[in-house]
């Protein structure tokens, strides 16, 4: 049929379009000096696997991940976004294709003229539309380019906040820990506490030590006993927090088991700086937006440029429905346009100039996200390294004040010694027990801080 012809004409033209030029220039990814190795000494090659958080050996944290990656409320958020830029993507393409809507119409009319009988006409008329816009220039073959860049920074912005929920979801859950375990220490030091005063008392009894011994260690047991309501409140918050990032109402979750020092400690590892713009989906996000807005460029060059559309219709049209489909009644019509745009009050020019800005802001955005995952990863080196040793060191204090409180007993007991020695031994050993406690999360939220830095086990395709 004649009027299928013209719609070939279309599709001919559009086979056409995908060898006309464009205004525009070609992505090149923004050259960045990389170092060759990082400051902190790190194992090269090895990059953590993707299901990270295993390593630290606790069942209750990948069932706590596990929830989280299937309830919270900013990853669905981040994959309805994903899905939103995904439609976006195919709404930008459309223009790549004619448009082609069926339309019918149905008329009866009746007439009445003088000295004659009224004369009753029927018409009809199904019509094909088609219609396209010459891409001579490219603009919407940028205008996808970008749809699609932007649909592709939305997965990895979805990936980020992926990462971003996994670690905080451990460091949550190890943070409620160490608050159980100071909160152990304090109830700890509080029995022993109380077992020296009932000793005083009742050396007290016998003529053997003072009211002022009595008063000086009741004065420690206060204190320590004052020391747990805080912890207490500090792990209830705790937990609520962890309840908000799994998706869970607050009163649906709980820590009651597990201590720090049942957590193994994963290997330090680290990549060479020269792969981590593949690992870090924020640095992936940073470069699609760029190549979307490189594209946007081409897209307001274009609107400088002559505009040229097609359009044909081809269908019949006749007074009697049995008659419809006949040659006789067979109807098509095609045509071009073409616009050039001449003045806008500046308006297209503003909007290339727009572009070109935000390209350049989208640039220097690119680059300092590169410097940001760089120091990332070099500062959570430095913390693992920093705090690895600190614990140690603080085991060892642990250790000694330990015994400088048993050797203190002993003597007390024997007479070579007063209170105020046992009160100081008691109190270091306390102090040191806490700090040891808080150190052992600071060193394994520094290796949950590495792990992020490294782009957790996230790779780009």
């Amino acid at each position: 049929m004649q009027w299928q012809s013209c719609v070939g004409v279309l599709v001919g033209s559009t086979c056409a379009a995908l060898v006309a030029c464009s205004v525009g220039t070609p992505y090149r990814r923004p050259d960045i000096p990389l170092p060759q190795q990082w400051v902190e000494p790190a194992p090269a090659s090895v990059w953590p696997s993707a299901d990270w958080w295993h390593g630290f050996g606790s069942a209750q944290l990948d069932e706590l991940i596990a929830e989280a990656e299937r309830s919270n409320d900013d990853l669905a958020g981040a994959i309805a976004r994903v899905q939103e830029a995904d439609a976006q993507a195919r709404i930008a393409g459309a223009p790549l294709l004619p448009s082609v809507d069926l339309s019918g119409a149905a008329a009866r009319e009746r007439t009445n003229a003088p000295n004659s009988s009224p004369s009753v006409f029927n018409y009809f008329n199904p019509e094909i539309n088609a219609s396209y816009e010459l891409d001579f220039w490219g603009k919407n073959r940028a205008l996808r380019a970008s749809g699609r860049a932007a649909a592709v920074a939305g997965r990895y912005d979805q990936e980020t906040v992926a990462l971003t929920v996994i670690s905080s979801v451990a460091t949550t859950y190890f943070q409620a820990l160490e608050l159980r375990d100071r909160i152990q220490v304090a109830q700890q030091n509080l029995r022993n506490g109380e077992k020296i005063l009932r000793g005083f008392v009742f050396e007290q009894s016998v003529g053997t030590a003072t009211g002022l011994d009595v008063a000086q260690q009741a004065t420690a047991v206060a204190l320590l006993y004052a020391a747990i309501p805080p912890l207490e409140e500090q792990f209830r918050q705790t937990v609520y927090a962890l309840a908000v990032l799994i998706g869970k109402t607050p009163e649906s979750i709980d820590v009651t088991s597990g201590t720090l020092t049942e957590l193994a400690t994963p290997a330090v590892v680290a990549g060479l700086p020269s792969q981590l713009l593949a690992r870090r989906p924020d640095v992936a996000s940073a470069e699609q937006q760029l190549i979307a807005a490189n594209a946007d460029i081409t897209v307001a060059r274009a609107e400088l440029f002559p505009s040229i559309d097609l359009t044909a219709s081809g269908g019949y049209a006749s007074s009697a429905l049995s008659s419809l489909v006949s040659p006789g009644n067979r109807i098509y019509a095609v045509s071009a346009g073409l616009t050039q745009p001449i003045f806008h009050g500046g308006a297209l020019r503003g909007e290339l100039s727009y572009r070109k800005a935000r390209y350049a802001e989208l640039l220097t955005s690119y680059h300092k996200t590169v410097l940001t995952a760089l120091a990332n990863v070099e500062s959570a080196l430095v913390a693992v390294r920093q705090t690895a040793d600190q614990r140690q060191r603080q085991r060892d204090a642990v250790a000694k004040a330990q015994r400088a409180f048993e050797f203190a007993q002993a003597q007390m007991s024997a007479g070579t010694v007063n209170i105020l020695t046992v009160l100081n031994t008691e109190n270091a050993l306390f102090s040191a027990q806490d700090t040891l406690v808080q150190v052992e999360y600071s060193y394994l939220q520094a290796l949950v801080d590495l792990f992020t830095a490294l782009g957790g086990g996230w790779h780009q395709g």
